[in-house]
């Protein structure tokens, strides 16, 4: 029990603590409410679910690095169990006969040891993690950037330094309220908390006024350090602890994991496009910088780092922290900083190497989203300065005055003609049931117009009435969009909205063979006014063969392995029907060590397919293909006319004989 001095000494400290606590942390709210939109509050009940669970959960840490992933969860529950911990603590030297009755009932006894054995769980992961971080090992590349990649000044040693100041202080704040139980279980074992009895055991003879004492002193150093380290939190990466969840909570919602938001062009108000400043990413994209836990977990598994790119997502999250750091008075004053983000959070070069394949957002424990960081910058390079790769004026061109980015004047129905039946349009099919949106690649790309005529092949041995827009038929824009040129992708989709819903597509099924228009026009273009039940043609050939309306021969087909387009898998989450049409037509499927969730890009997403890629060690489509390869299949099995570009442009220069195929076309081979 805390003398009367002591108690008011420790209710002043609190007092002084909070108000400095409550200055940092309003500024920290002050700076995140300097970003643009408003926070997404629907769905509370639903939001506040999410919170608790990435918060119990730790964002799903456990999927990747295992090991590490258990410390850190022994910390983070440990430390969530503490804020009950700590105000017992408070309570036992404040309140006279507290102690005492919280020893004396069936909950108490289960607290007790609950704190006991969690103590133990927080201080092994923090040694644990400390070692990791401190000691030289292969591992701690994870936690470095290459000296390729930009950088905020002094941050590679301030992240060290951050790093090793949080970990003391947990180490010393924990350490020492443990030892104050060890004081007291000197004086009276408990069997509710047995390490701290058993530690008791070495303490050398001492009385009780002096382990009383040795209590006193661990009491203060404990709960002393909470006070000094509470005004500087928020300064801290351990902010994620709470910020983390507070991200998951409040983030916007997309109907797909990539989804962009469209821009307002009809409001002569809005002056910026894009993002060119700090101050005008979203709120949520803000927070994303409070959030990040600096672990580089999307740097891992980020395709142009891993292939020796200038562009590291973690580096954008971290650039974004140390730039708020350093102005962070001046931000929360709501002073304007005319500082481009170009100027501090990467290259240009690291811009557009990005592939946007979500990997990087798969992966966060907290909820980032620096690749869409990465695409508003874009739109902002694009669209207000006018700065971009010079290829992809090509790309522009031709989806502005062709309708496609190939920039070709050629027939969109030439691919027809290699069939021995007649694929209706719609005036001929007003009454479809499928519209196959045969797509840029499926209509100009000779590799690709196979596997518009293995689609059409599908349809037509499954008896069902489809139809395609023909000459009609325009790019959905996902190139123009991702490249950061909004406003070519806006004029684009509205055309297609507008022929769309005067068909009657809104009311049918649209059927693509490119994950890409899968996403835009099942996903993207609801919020332009298209709302449309849209299948990829695994899909559709999943629920075809569900039904009994495509009769395969499903006889045993050499071994396949199958690489995961982004836009199917990790945006839209669809794994199983592409294993699914394999499987009935009889593959044998080896899969990649990186698949599904954790599949690796093939390098041609986010308008990369128009473009040269950026230098680094390696082509991230020959390193895909090299891995589908040494699964020693005969044929990669794709699902994306742009995945299968790729991969045979890496073929090209490989001795390997794998054979790449659409899905498509191996369930046609089967019929």
């Amino acid at each position: 029990m805390l003398s009367l001095f002591e108690k008011v000494l420790f209710i002043l400290l609190v007092i002084i603590s909070s108000t400095a606590a409550y200055h940092t942390f309003t500024d920290m709210f002050a700076i995140i409410n300097r970003g643009q939109g408003s926070w997404q509050l629907n769905k509370l009940p639903e939001r506040l679910r999410t919170g608790i669970i990435a918060l119990f959960s730790q964002g799903f840490i456990l999927r990747h690095r295992r090991l590490t992933s258990i410390f850190h969860s022994m910390v983070a529950w440990g430390f969530i169990f503490y804020l009950l911990v700590n105000l017992v603590d408070i309570l036992e030297g404040m309140v006279p006969g507290f102690y005492e009755a919280i020893h004396h009932n069936i909950f108490a006894n289960f607290y007790r040891l609950a704190a006991d054995v969690l103590t133990i769980g927080i201080l092994t992961g923090t040694v644990y993690l400390t070692l990791r971080r401190f000691t030289p090992n292969p591992r701690r590349k994870e936690l470095t950037f290459r000296d390729n990649v930009t950088v905020y000044p002094h941050a590679r040693e301030a992240i060290f330094t951050a790093s090793g100041i949080v970990l003391t202080f947990i180490l010393l704040h924990v350490g020492f309220r443990f030892m104050s139980v060890v004081f007291l279980t000197a004086i009276e074992p408990d069997a509710w908390q047995p390490f701290a009895t058993f530690a008791s055991g070495f303490l050398p003879e001492m009385s009780e006024a002096a382990l009383m004492n040795g209590w006193r002193v661990s009491w203060w150093i404990a709960l002393g350090l909470i006070l000094i380290f509470l005004p500087y939190f928020p300064y801290t990466k351990h902010a994620h602890l709470f910020m983390g969840p507070l991200n998951f909570m409040t983030r916007r919602e997309r109907p797909a994991l990539g989804a962009l938001h469209a821009l307002n062009f009809e409001d002569e108000e809005i002056e910026q496009f894009g993002v060119t400043y700090l101050t005008d990413l979203h709120k949520s994209q803000l927070l994303d910088a409070y959030a990040c836990i600096m672990c580089n977990r999307c740097q891992d598994a980020c395709p142009a780092y891993h292939t020796g790119k200038e562009l590291s997502p973690a580096a954008v999250e971290v650039n974004k922290r140390y730039f708020i750091k350093e102005h962070s008075d001046a931000l929360a004053a709501g002073e304007e900083l005319d500082i481009p983000m170009m100027d501090f959070v990467m290259s240009a070069s690291a811009l557009w190497a990005c592939t946007s394949c979500g990997a990087c957002v798969e992966v966060c424990p907290v909820g980032n989203e620096p690749m869409l960081d990465i695409l508003d910058m874009r739109r902002g390079q694009v669209l207000m300065e006018n700065e971009f790769p010079h290829e992809l004026q090509s790309a522009f061109e031709g989806m502005e005055r062709l309708s496609n980015p190939w920039g070709t004047t050629e027939s969109r129905v030439e691919w027809t003609k290699g069939l021995d039946f007649h694929v209706p349009t719609v005036e001929e099919n007003p009454d479809f049931e499928y519209l196959f949106w045969v797509g840029c690649a499926g209509a100009f790309d000779p590799s690709a117009q196979k596997v518009a005529q293995a689609v059409a092949t599908i349809l037509q041995a499954a008896g069902v009435s489809y139809a395609i827009l023909g000459e009609q038929e325009s790019c959905t824009g996902d190139s123009a969009r991702r490249a950061g040129n909004e406003y070519l992708f806006f004029e684009m989709a509205s055309a297609n909205i507008e022929l769309l819903n005067e068909i009657g597509a809104n009311e049918k099924r649209i059927v693509a063979s490119c994950p890409h228009c899968f996403t835009t026009i099942g996903k993207e273009y609801a919020e332009l006014g298209g709302h449309y039940h849209v299948l990829h043609h695994t899909q559709m050939i999943s629920d075809l063969v569900g039904k009994g309306k495509l009769k395969l021969n499903g006889n045993k087909l050499e071994p396949i392995t199958f690489h995961d387009p982004c836009y199917l898998g990790r945006h839209n989450k669809e794994y199983d029907a592409p294993r699914d049409a394999l499987a009935a037509a009889g593959a044998t499927l080896l899969e990649m060590d990186r698949s599904k969730e954790n599949s690796f890009c093939c390098g041609a997403g986010g308008a990369q397919m128009w473009k040269e890629e950026e230098h680094g060690d390696e082509s991230v489509n020959v390193n895909r293909f090299n891995e589908a390869a040494a699964t020693g299949a005969q044929t990669v099995a794709v699902g994306c006319p742009f995945c299968a570009v790729m991969m045979n442009d890496a073929k090209q220069n490989s001795e390997a004989t794998i054979e790449v195929k659409d899905i498509a076309q191996i369930v046609a081979e089967a019929l």
